[in-house]
């Protein structure tokens, strides 16, 4: 639409352009739960409607041959910042721009990009950063298919690695980071870490970072996956992240029916994997970025509930006689865990670690013994899930790392929903009569 207005039927002038997008009202800066409303999107270039309508098209037609060349240079790389404008789905579509714009809100990210899962955002990750001969840093313990990646697939092409436990100071860290041999082209993190729900400092590694690299030109970038707390219980980027990962299928998505990533960080890095993103084609697809986008709009009301859920649950179990114990953020108290917790995180979550007494056998009589609770791997949904990782998610894992990160036997991973959490209890109990 050229015409900024066009008269209607009665004569009175109807609005063409796009409205800029309101991040204030009256002085106020909105929250981000309002933002999900409508942040990133106008009605008036899709007919009215309310919300996003589906755009189901592999390709953009171009105003003219300039703009085609010019969104051209940016998804090839020779400008930075990827397309002005809708090239081609696999670079880029309204769905997905919309959602990268609202997914940076939350915690305030400069730029953001969605993926088809969140694997695909780690490996899009990993592939834009590394060349053979690096030496990637990361926590442990990691998602299995991540470590996995590290290990087996990026080691196959020279890459190697090296790890420090997920709780390590910074003078752990340091000595880690100092070890390295080659360039190191990125520290990887994962805190809570999976599924142990051990807690990363993120400052203390950005400390031992900047007192390893000093001056560098090129410091590697600190990534972290904050899939099991954020975006409302940690903001990695206000304590020294450069870039945030998140498996978009869990709280995000929340409903357990769709199955995404996505990274959010600086421009700088984003246009680095962004550019990856584009050779290979990891971008989440129209139908998928739609629905996360509803889903946004209920996140905080969702994650709400689902950590009162887990705060009555986890009260219950530890007390219980056939409970090890609990492996819940929210009962952090005097130890460097529950330092972290108070300087990185605005909440316990709501999945956590809960060690049996026992072994396999007692895990597999509770697990088995559920009723309201879902035997399924993943988490962050409206529903109650449960697992175990040391036969299931952490199966490959080798198993002497697992008894060195504590991935126990006994161990059952619980991902509390948004059900009634009196109605969770009472199952928790009938099962754990079941050993």
């Amino acid at each position: 639409m050229t015409d900024e207005t066009e008269a209607d039927l009665t004569g009175v002038p109807l609005r063409r352009r796009p409205k800029p997008s309101v991040d204030t009202v009256g002085g106020r800066r909105l929250s981000p739960a309002t933002l999900m409303m409508g942040h990133g999107y106008d009605p008036v270039l899709s007919e009215g409607s309310l919300k996003p309508p589906i755009f189901a098209t592999s390709t953009y037609v171009f105003p003219n041959a300039a703009a085609g060349k010019r969104h051209f240079e940016g998804v090839t790389g020779k400008r930075p910042g990827g397309a002005e404008g809708l090239v081609y789905s696999r670079f880029n579509g309204p769905n997905q721009e919309i959602l990268e714009d609202r997914l940076g809100v939350w915690e305030a990210a400069e730029d953001a990009l969605v993926f088809s899962s969140g694997m695909s955002a780690i490996a899009t990750l990993f592939l834009s950063m590394v060349q053979p001969g690096d030496t990637i840093i990361h926590s442990g313990p990691l998602y299995a298919a991540t470590e996995t990646l590290i290990g087996r697939v990026l080691g196959r092409f020279g890459v190697n690695y090296l790890d420090f436990p997920a709780g390590a100071t910074q003078d752990e860290i340091e000595a880690v980071l100092r070890c390295a041999e080659g360039r190191v082209p990125l520290i990887y993190l994962e805190s809570p870490a999976n599924p142990t729900n051990a807690l990363v400092d993120i400052e203390a590694v950005a400390a031992a970072r900047d007192a390893v690299f000093g001056d560098a030109q090129e410091k590697p970038p600190i990534a972290i996956d904050n899939t099991f707390l954020g975006p409302l219980w940690q903001q990695p980027l206000q304590h020294g992240a450069d870039l945030v990962v998140y498996s978009l299928t869990k709280y995000a998505g929340g409903h357990s029916d769709l199955v995404a990533g996505g990274v959010l960080g600086s421009k700088a890095h984003i246009n680095t994997i962004r550019s990856m993103r584009n050779t290979i084609g990891t971008i989440c697809d129209p139908n998928t970025a739609w629905m996360l986008l509803r889903s946004l709009e209920t996140l905080e009301l969702r994650m709400s509930r689902a950590g009162e859920n887990a705060a009555k649950v986890c009260a219950f179990l530890r007390d219980h006689p056939k409970v090890e114990r609990v492996g819940y953020l929210g009962f952090l108290k005097d130890d460097r865990q529950a330092d972290i917790y108070r300087r990185h995180c605005t909440g316990g979550g709501s999945t956590f670690s809960l060690y049996l007494k026992g072994g396999e056998r007692e895990a597999f009589a509770f697990l088995d013994a559920l009723v309201i609770a879902k035997l399924a791997v993943s988490l962050g949904g409206t529903e109650t899930l449960a697992s175990h990782p040391a036969g299931m998610t952490h199966l490959s894992v080798p198993d002497a790392r697992k008894a060195a990160l504590g991935i126990t036997d006994n161990l059952v991973r619980i991902s509390i929903g948004v059900e009634d959490a009196d109605d969770l209890i009472a199952d928790f109990e009938q099962a754990l009569e079941a050993i």
